[in-house]
Parts: C-alpha cells; structure tokens; sequence
C-alpha cells in the first residue's frame, strides 16, 4: 500500500524514492510485523487463554512430561503470526503484483484449515481435530488454485520448467506436469512443518530462518543483473516475495517471545499449516523447489522420520524410532527439551548455508 500511495510521488520529492527500493521495504516488513507482535502479542494470548480454558489437548501416548509441563498452553497463536504478517504485507508490498495476492490467498486459506483443526481439537478435547482426509483435500484445493494462479502469471518460457541446483543452464522442462509437482510441493512444505511443530520453539525459528535466505532468494531471482550472474531463471515481479520473506521473518521473531521455552503460546495447525504453505508456494513461484527442500531441511528429517516410522512398523511390527516425529525420539531417550530445540536450530543454520551455497556452486 505505501508503495502505490507513495512511490509515485518521487517525481516530486527524493525522499519519497526510498520506497520504490525493494530492500528498504523488506526491512521494513520485518519491523513492522515484528511491532505489531509485540503490540498484540499479550492481548491475543489473554483472549486465548479466556476461550480456552483447559488449553491445547495433549497426546497421551506422548512424551509423560508434556502432560506436566505443557498442559492448560493456549494454542491458535498462528492468528498471531497471520495478523502480523498479513498487515505487514500490505502495508509494504506492491499490491498490483499478482504473486503477493497468491501468497496472501494461501496464508489465508491453509490458516483457515489449520484453524478448523484446532478448534476442532478444543472442542473436542482430544489431539486429533479435522479428518486427515477432509484437511488434505483442503490443502490440494487451495494448491491446486494457488499453482495454477502461478502458472499463470509466470513468464511463458519458464512455466513448466523445473529447475535443478548446482547445474548451469540447465532445467528439466516438466510441461502441464508442472502444475502437480506445484501442488505436491505446496502441500507437503506445509505438512512438514506442521509436523516438527512439537517443542516449544522448535518450528518457528527453523521458518525464521528459511523465510530469511527465501526472502534473499526471491529478491536475486527478481533482479535480471543478479539473475544472470548467478545464472539462476530470472522470473519478473518474484522481488516482490522478498517483502512478504522480510514480514514472515519479523512475524516469526515476534511469536518466538512468546513461543520460547516455556512456551506461552503454541502456534497450533493454524500457523504451522499458513507458514509451510508460504515457503511452498515462494519455492514454487521462483523455481527454487529444491534448494526449500535443503534448507528447510530439518521439516524434511522431520517428516521423513514419521514415513520411516510406519512404513517400518506396518511391514515388521517393528519402530524405528522410539517416537516420531525425530525430536519426540530424542525426548523418549532423555535429553531435554532446550538441549533438543536449540540443537535443531544450530542444524536448520547449518543446512540454510548449505542451501545459499547453491546459488554460486554451479
């Protein structure tokens, strides 16, 4: 909005010039969203708290000491970090860019469904909430709409092109193929997170993180001199996705200081669902599928280990893992939950570098 209303009037004054700049703009979403969690952050929490008097139901055949140290937590807080960031963005973002809206549009709906499943475990009072199969086929409806709307709105050279890291000039052209791959990516990015979301802490910093190095992304795939250095496809309007990175950033840190050991706050399926949809469909609108997949690589451990898990026990009887997802194993063999947190993130660090790297090693 700021930029419509004031980057016009440049012509007029050069002050008025800093918000034709993507960069000033991103920095800009990460404080305004961080602020506006800050700000509401406690009143959200309290009317949670009011709605939810017994808190967020916890698994009884999970870890014994969530059912001492997390019981009566409030959860829902992704309404916290969708706020922000959806305020952030449009106060920030250039609203005539269509890509902004796809990203709105699946923030909006997969924290809709996630919504629906939390409410569903509150008044239920039980850990299982939505049917799996009703909030998957949410989740391949609002893809489906969100791929498509990319397809769409992308350059015609590119739109089936499936990009690989570490290749110079070279990309698997998939064709209409495309649009299911888009799909699978987008869902699956937000089911992985939803599913490392078990530790105080332990999703939000890991999506900090990977919406920082996408936001820095998105803003290099934006730019055809940064493009074509890095030989990277170069998709116009993508720059744009580094605001909503920069919001989702700032967004991510404010819900952190109420999300840190102990938590005050779960963020729940109506935030973990919206957050992993985002990097999905930010991954698939700048061709970077892969590159989501090595740095977020802690949300595909995560989900991996559950795969491991079943496909184990339904063909041996046997368990892999002591629990799944990992950061329950861990839990299961004693150590702590800071110790497993805080080590998470050091690997989600870790596996970002590794990510970035591709952009230069080709």
């Amino acid at each position: 909005m700021l930029y419509n209303l004031l980057s016009p009037l440049a012509q007029d004054s050069i002050f008025f010039n800093v918000f034709r700049y993507i960069t000033f703009r991103s920095f800009g979403a990460i404080l305004t969203a961080l602020m506006i969690c800050f700000i509401i952050g406690p009143r959200v929490i309290r009317w949670l708290k009011s709605k939810q008097k017994e808190g967020q139901p916890i698994r009884s055949d999970g870890p014994e000491g969530h059912l001492l140290t997390k019981k009566g937590t409030p959860t829902m807080g992704g309404i916290l970090i969708l706020i922000s960031l959806i305020i952030s963005t449009l106060l920030w973002a250039d609203l005539n860019n269509g890509f902004v809206w796809v990203i709105l549009f699946v923030a909006l709906t997969f924290g809709a469904i996630g919504f629906v499943d939390d409410y569903l475990k509150l008044t239920k009072r039980n850990s299982k909430g939505l049917r799996s199969r009703y909030k998957f086929l949410g989740q391949l409806v609002a893809a489906a709409l969100a791929t498509l709307f990319i397809w769409l709105l992308s350059p015609d050279h590119i739109q089936g092109q499936f990009a690989l890291p570490f290749f110079k000039d070279f990309a698997l052209d998939l064709g209409l193929f495309m649009i299911p791959v888009g799909i699978i990516v987008v869902v699956g990015a937000s089911n992985a997170v939803n599913l490392t979301d078990g530790l105080d802490g332990l999703a939000i910093v890991p999506t900090m993180i990977t919406a920082g190095c996408f936001a820095l992304i998105a803003y290099l795939v934006g730019r055809i001199d940064f493009a074509a250095y890095l030989q990277i496809p170069y998709i116009p309007g993508s720059g744009e996705l580094a605001v909503i990175g920069g919001a989702l950033v700032g967004a991510s840190l404010g819900f952190l200081w109420f999300n840190a050991p102990p938590a005050m706050v779960f963020m729940g399926d109506t935030g973990s669902l919206s957050m992993g949809g985002i990097l999905g469909t930010i991954s698939v609108i700048i061709k970077h599928e892969i590159v989501l997949a090595i740095v977020g690589g802690i949300f595909v451990i995560e989900t991996l280990s559950v795969m491991i898990q079943v496909v184990s026990y339904k063909l041996t009887g046997k368990r892999v893992f002591r629990m799944a997802p990992l950061h329950h194993h861990f839990e299961k063999k004693g150590w702590a939950e800071p110790t497993i947190v805080i080590r998470f993130w050091i690997i989600a660090a870790i596996l970002a570098l590794i990510g970035l790297s591709t952009l230069k090693l080709r």
